[in-house]
């Protein structure tokens, strides 16, 4: 028993001494590498620190513009009066007007435009019960909604073009407004090429106003802040980044290049401010690219160099946007075969030649490679029409260009760009004309069909009247006769003057049947053409 004893307590003698051991050479180990880790510490590293900035500061920036903007972001309903949805214009009855049917579509598409945001009595987009293209028949009352900004005290606001256009009524809600309270407003001006709109309001005190930065200063990668009334929701504000610059979104828009954005903007915003860092309004927002008409991280702002430009004009004594044209077209995407078939490096290429335009008469034709303007390069044709564009009618300008690999130079009158190009076309575009014939009792307005609009439009020659403006709530507008339709017949009658329309028209009375044989704008020759028809009021 005393020998078990003592074997097992000289084992556990053993097994203390093994853990001693053990712990022993741990700690020299650690203390080896310890001293290797501090030798490594002591040599000079080539590796900067890291800093982190603070996540405080950028809060506090963008709560700092919000506050700031926000009184000047107002909220816009709008009321207009719909008629005859029940067929959405085309040839034969279906696709697109060639010209305004693919517009509108576009627009349809942008946030607070017609049937893109309904309100009460509205159905959503083109094409839902009760919106544009549903299957209603008579005339509804639609609502829409969107945004602006207050740049001037007196009550002046910008907003998009299609927020308020064709509207009945126009009315303004401020951050600050009891609930239900809204504030009349009516149309200072709008134009059409970059959809920009002032409305004003009267008020007997000064308003809390908006400041306007330079879009140009704005690089890729800056932050920014989009704040509107989306979906309604007043006062709602959104952060992102300026995605890219220079956008080109609707074809053919030549005054229409965007800061795209990826700050959230939604069906609402339309007419709203993208601000910058240092909360000055650097874009109107105006258009959305997306499959669900909502937020799908990519919008377009319209850059505050050519609002500003826009809205000047617009408040002026005219109320109207002005525009310089020489008359011609190029290829609106530019193709490196071009260039290398003209023989021309750079510059644009002339593609068509208005008749009788400032451009034939200075003698330019079609190839031509227009390098300078007044001395100075052009490389895109962006660049050209924003030069002659912002150039007053009538002045001059000094043309550089190649012919057939060798240089010429020529001098070219400014043109109006909107009668230049009305006349070619067919339309009024707003512009009103003293010689210009009267509405007749169909709410109607056409012109004779010149031998080159017959050509353009693929029509036989000194055949027809051209509709040239259609009066709201007419008998013309009831059977969906519309800007740019070519009249051939009235009641089997041929029609190829105004005087042939208006003395067909003063045969005909109150309760009568009247159909009109019609191709439609945008139709070709091969389309056909269709009835119109109704019974006059």
């Amino acid at each position: 028993m005393g020998a078990m004893w003592m074997r097992m307590k000289a084992h556990r003698a053993a097994y203390t001494l093994s853990i001693l051991a053990t712990l022993a050479v741990g700690i020299l180990i650690g203390t080896v590498i310890n001293q290797g880790v501090k030798g490594k510490e002591g040599q000079k590293s080539d590796a900067a620190p890291l800093t982190m900035a603070s996540p405080q500061q950028m809060s506090n920036a963008f709560s700092q513009i919000a506050k700031q903007l926000e009184p000047s972001v107002v909220n816009i309903n709008t009321e207009s009066t719909v008629k005859n949805v029940h067929r959405r214009r085309g040839g034969q009855g279906g696709g697109d007007d060639e010209d305004g049917g693919s517009m509108e579509d576009f627009f349809n598409r942008f946030f607070g435009g017609p049937g893109g945001q309904a309100g009460p009595g509205g159905q959503g987009g083109p094409g839902g019960p009760g919106g544009p293209g549903g299957p209603d028949s008579g005339a509804i009352r639609e609502r829409s909604l969107g945004s602006g900004v207050v740049v001037d005290a007196k009550g002046f606001i910008l907003t998009n073009r299609h927020v308020v256009e064709k509207a009945d009524r126009i009315r303004v809600r401020f951050q600050d407004d009891p609930p239900g309270v809204q504030h009349d407003a009516k149309v200072i001006g709008t134009d059409q090429e970059t959809d920009l709109a002032v409305i004003k309001v009267d008020v007997e005190h000064p308003l809390p106003t908006a400041k306007m930065g330079n879009s140009d200063s704005m690089q890729v990668g800056d932050w920014v802040l989009a704040i509107g009334s989306p979906f309604g929701q007043a006062g709602t504000v959104t952060a992102g980044i300026v995605s890219a610059k220079g956008r080109d979104i609707v074809p053919g828009r030549q005054f229409q290049t965007f800061i795209q954005t990826d700050a959230a903007i939604n069906p609402g915003n339309s007419g709203g401010p993208l601000v910058n860092m240092s909360g000055e309004v650097i874009g109107i927002n105006t258009a959305i690219l997306s499959e669900t008409n909502a937020y799908a991280g990519i919008g377009f702002a319209l850059p505050s160099k050519t609002v500003v430009e826009v809205y000047n004009q617009l408040t002026g004594p005219e109320h109207k946007v002005s525009r310089g044209s020489i008359g011609i077209m190029f290829d609106a995407v530019e193709n490196p075969a071009i260039a290398r078939v003209y023989g021309a490096g750079s510059g644009v290429t002339v593609s068509s030649v208005v008749a009788g335009s400032p451009a034939d008469q200075a003698g330019l034709k079609v190839g031509d490679t227009i390098t300078t303007v007044d001395g100075k390069k052009v490389s895109k044709g962006s660049e050209l029409v924003a030069d002659i564009a912002s150039r007053k009618p009538g002045s001059k300008v000094g043309l550089g260009f190649l012919r057939n690999g060798k240089t010429q130079e020529t001098s070219v009158t400014i043109a109006d760009r909107a009668k230049l190009f009305a006349q070619r076309l067919g339309e009024d575009q707003g512009n009103e004309d003293e010689n210009a014939p009267k509405p007749s009792k169909f709410g109607v307005t056409v012109r004779k069909v010149t031998p080159d609009m017959a050509d353009r439009l693929d029509i036989p020659s000194g055949k027809g009247v051209i509709v040239q403006d259609v009066k709201p709530g007419s008998f013309a507008e009831d059977i969906n006769l519309a800007r740019g339709d070519i009249i051939l017949e009235v009641n089997k009658q041929p029609v190829n003057s105004e005087e042939d329309f208006a003395k067909i028209e003063t045969t005909l009375k109150s309760g009568q049947d009247v159909v009109f044989l019609v191709r439609q704008r945008g139709s070709s020759r091969q389309d056909g053409t269709i009835f119109l028809a109704g019974t006059l009021p």
